[in-house]
């Protein structure tokens, strides 16, 4: 019987829900997932569940935040004067902000307050600190 290894090429469908039921991300009702295991398309700890499963039945996870997406850090709160945000970059409060780094790469805080002088980013995963349900059907395995 095939099983899932740290290598393999997944369909699947998959559901992360809070404790309280709160749907957070789910393909049931859509196409399937295509992922490859390792390579930063499902969290790390979402994926370690999954190696040793086997194709063709359905599971139920309920992780502690450790096993998720990790504790909310408090370091990844942080302030930022507006005058140091680019003038073109829409500020609105309770949204998703997109950043690019010095290198290039792209990362997103949510902007939890919004006054005339600052905004308060919170970096973390929005899950994180909180126990969710991770719900995954393995369709095929390669």
């Amino acid at each position: 019987m095939t099983t899932v290894r740290s290598d393999s090429y997944l369909t699947l469908h998959y559901r992360i829900t809070a404790q309280d039921g709160e749907e957070f991300l789910s393909t049931f009702g859509m196409s399937p997932a295509t992922l490859q295991m390792g390579s930063g398309q499902l969290a790390e700890n979402l994926e370690s569940v999954l190696i040793g499963l086997p194709a063709h039945e359905k599971f139920v996870f309920q992780l502690e935040p450790e096993q998720a997406f990790g504790q909310h850090n408090p370091r990844l709160v942080e302030r930022i004067a507006r005058s140091g945000l680019p003038a073109e970059m829409e500020l609105k409060e309770n949204s998703v902000v997109e950043f690019t780094a010095p290198n290039g790469g792209t990362f997103a805080g949510f902007l939890r307050e919004l006054d005339a002088t600052h905004a308060l980013f919170d970096f973390n995963h929005p899950l994180a600190g909180k126990p969710i349900q991770f719900e995954v059907e393995i369709i095929g395995i390669m």
